[in-house]
Parts: structure tokens; C-alpha cells; sequence
């Protein structure tokens, strides 16, 4: 019996930005794992494979397939359609609205499709679907307590909440997440994680890019390593943390720990 495809497959992906390969030649996969890592030292090309992956820039070479289907050229709504969520490294909620409202935009956007019309004038019934969903997630992120506060409200911590808890309302078969622990302090990391783990153990598969190495060596079940654009390592947790390589492109010292590497944010 021939093995079902990873959810997501990146065959040989390279990017170009002019004469600079910020990317090059790189292949990895989501497949079984619940939680995916994708790491790499400042400018190893990390948000580069994300924009392509989730079709804000298009590759000069490599294909990506999701369930099986080629999205090499699909734009970032087709792609959204399919069923992959993303994430940015600045949030972007709507001041203005309830926790709640915000949450629901999540499930209202995957509901109303590619029909401009939809978006406009969504009938009750999307609208009461939008706010199911829209409960779920906030219990599965754990913030129902915060559904009618405002975002101008609530701390760093409470906002990543709610934008993951948007777009889990989604009902995506797949996360990327881009830096989603930044600007919290290691209290809201770790309980940031947990709420990862738990939304994987519900069957959400998520790719995450993160510069924090303790919450990825402790959520992550498969890690690919990016340096210059290409691909370094791959391998469990474990063996991203006893990997001299690794540790070396992080720390330039293959005895440096990588449980107390922190890597800033910003990168290609």
C-alpha cells in the first residue's frame, strides 16, 4: 500500500530577488507530524519560504503541492480555500470590534469564498456560522473570557490569542504561524505553546516558524533548519538540539546551548 502525501510537499523551492537567491533549492514537508518547525539564524530565508508557501511571492524554481494538489501558481485566496491558514509576525486586528468579532472574520472569510458579493452582504445563516466558530475557537485558545473586550484592551499575550484564535475559526487543514511567540514574555511563550499543542492534538496540523528555541525544541515533533537560504538539517527536536551544525549556524559554537538561544525576529 503506497504511503498517503505529506499535507503540504516543497520540492526544490528557490526564490530570487533580483541576482540574490534568498531561498535556494529547498524541499521539506508537513506530513504526520502535529507540529512542524521551521528555524534558521536572521536572513536564512524562513519568511521567504512561508510567502511562497502561502502564494504572497511566487518561486523562480521548485513546486509546492497541499493534499496532494499542485498550488505552485494558485494565488494566496485559492490557496486559503484549500484549506491553509496564515499568520503574520504583525498583527493585524480590528480595534474597533469585540474579541468575538475579530474571531468570527476568521470563519466569515473562509465561508464567503472568492464572491466579493458575499463579503458585502453575508446572510444570517454565514453569520451564525461565523459566530460558532468563532466560540469554538475561543475555548480552544482559551480566551472565551475576553470575547467582549476590545483589542486595545488586552495585553501582547491576549492579542496573539486572539489571532490565533481567528484563524482557527477557519477551520484550515493547515497553520503557518510566522513568529508567533514575538513580544511575549516566557510566561505567555510557554502558555502560548500549550495552546499549540492542544490545537495539533485536535487535528490541526501547524507550521511554525519561530525564533524562540526553547518553546520550539518543546513543541515541535519535526524541525527543518534553514541557513543563507538553504537547508541545513532536518530531524525530531532531539536531534536539532544535539546537532553541532545547528548549533553552530545559531550560536557559532557547536557546544553553545540551544535551549537558551533566542533569535530576533526580523529575517528574509
Amino acid at each position: 500500500m503506497n504511503a498517503a502525501p505529506p499535507l503540504l510537499d516543497v520540492a526544490g523551492l528557490t526564490v530570487r530577488f533580483g541576482g540574490l537567491a534568498a531561498v535556494e533549492n529547498v524541499s521539506l514537508s508537513v506530513g504526520d507530524a502535529g507540529i512542524t518547525g521551521l528555524i534558521g539564524p536572521n536572513g536564512a530565508g524562513k519568511t521567504t519560504t512561508f510567502n511562497a508557501c502561502s502564494g504572497f511571492i511566487r518561486g523562480s524554481a521548485g513546486t509546492i503541492t497541499f493534499a496532494g494538489e499542485d498550488i505552485t501558481t494558485a494565488s494566496p485566496a485559492a490557496r486559503a480555500r484549500r484549506g491553509i491558514g496564515r499568520t503574520f509576525q504583525r498583527m493585524e486586528l480590528f480595534e474597533s470590534l469585540s474579541v468575538r468579532d475579530n474571531v468570527a472574520l476568521g470563519r466569515e472569510a473562509s465561508l464567503v469564498g472568492s464572491s466579493p458579493l458575499k463579503q458585502i452582504i453575508a446572510g444570517r445563516t454565514e453569520r451564525q456560522q461565523a459566530l460558532g466558530a468563532a466560540e469554538r475557537a475561543l475555548d480552544l485558545c482559551g480566551i472565551s473570557d475576553l470575547a467582549e473586550r476590545r483589542p486595545p484592551e488586552l495585553s501582547t499575550g491576549q492579542r496573539r490569542l486572539v489571532e490565533l484564535a481567528r484563524v482557527t475559526a477557519g477551520s484550515f487543514r493547515l497553520l503557518l504561524l510566522d513568529e508567533p511567540s514575538s513580544g511575549l514574555d516566557k510566561a505567555e511563550t510557554q502558555s502560548f505553546g500549550r495552546v499549540l499543542q492542544r490545537l495539533a492534538s485536535d487535528g490541526t496540523k501547524i507550521l511554525v516558524v519561530e525564533h524562540d528555541m526553547s518553546l520550539v525544541l518543546s513543541i515541535c515533533d519535526y524541525i527543518f533548519v534553514l541557513d543563507f537560504g538553504q537547508l541545513i538539517f532536518q530531524g525530531s527536536a532531539a536531534e536539532v538540539a544535539d546537532s553541532h551544525i545547528v548549533r553552530a549556524a545559531y550560536l557559532g559554537s557547536e557546544d553553545a546551548d540551544l535551549n537558551d538561544a533566542t533569535v530576533g525576529a526580523v529575517g528574509v
